[in-house]
């Protein structure tokens, strides 16, 4: 797979906020509100909630690039992403997070314009799409030890997670791909530990304890989904080693 180009890290930004908004306030609200449930799933065009019941009928609701889409008993209708009051009218529901669950990361700003650049949006839907794909990869070659979370795209953090390896070896960590945030302008995928580890080149990154490849790192390799999986199963190696180690 080949990784769009990244556009204007501004530009980017602008996106990734705005897409995280209707995630927190809308997307994941409206599954929230039928299952206390807050997790999504990245899709082909940006990411949704899986399907849902809710007054008898089988729900969906999502964002593909700068629309917003409710599925129903298998019926799409979509809306253009204006503001936070229209999308809430649109899907049927009270706008805003679920702050007894977790403190949004984004403001109710109810009539703010939602601002979605077309090849932003494409640029993470591709990363969504990639992260989602080897996370799922190292999911299916877990054993029983390693106990694998669901890969699911969280919205007070906006990225996908899947939590991995054998807590009580001391050789679990999180395995995830982030949209960017204030201190990685790039996308980027990551691997924590959970806990102590010995020193070891992996774990490079400067801002929390683990390891980082960027967007931009991965886009000049050639075939960005296989580099993506090597550096997971990288973080499944040096995680096991760890264990080794006790």
């Amino acid at each position: 797979m080949n990784l769009p180009p990244l556009p204007d890290l501004e530009v980017l930004r602008t996106t990734r906020l705005a897409w995280q908004s209707v995630a927190e306030h809308i997307v994941s609200a409206a599954r929230f509100a039928a299952t206390g449930r807050i997790g999504m799933r990245a899709t082909k065009g940006g990411f949704a909630t899986p399907a849902f019941e809710v007054g008898g009928q089988t729900r969906r609701v999502g964002v593909d690039g700068n629309n917003l889409f409710v599925e129903t008993d298998g019926q799409t209708s979509s809306s253009p992403l204006t503001t936070l009051r229209a999308a809430a009218t649109f899907v049927g529901i009270t706008a805003g997070a679920p702050t007894d669950v977790y403190t949004p990361s984004t403001p109710l700003e109810l009539d703010t314009p939602l601002v979605v650049d077309p090849d932003a949006a494409r640029a993470l839907a591709s990363w969504f799409g990639l992260g989602s794909m080897e996370l799922e990869t190292i999911r299916a070659a877990a054993n029983a030890a390693d106990d694998p979370s669901l890969v699911e795209l969280w919205p007070e953090h906006f990225d996908l997670g899947l939590a991995f390896g054998d807590e009580l070896a001391r050789a679990r960590g999180t395995f995830g791909a982030s949209p960017g945030d204030e201190l990685h302008p790039d996308p980027y995928l990551y691997v924590t530990h959970w806990a102590d580890v010995d020193p070891n080149e992996f774990w490079n990154d400067t801002a929390f304890d683990g390891a980082s490849i960027t967007y931009s790192e991965l886009a000049t390799t050639g075939n960005a989904n296989a580099t993506a999986l090597v550096f997971f199963r990288r973080g499944v190696a040096a995680l096991r080693k760890e264990q080794t180690h006790e």
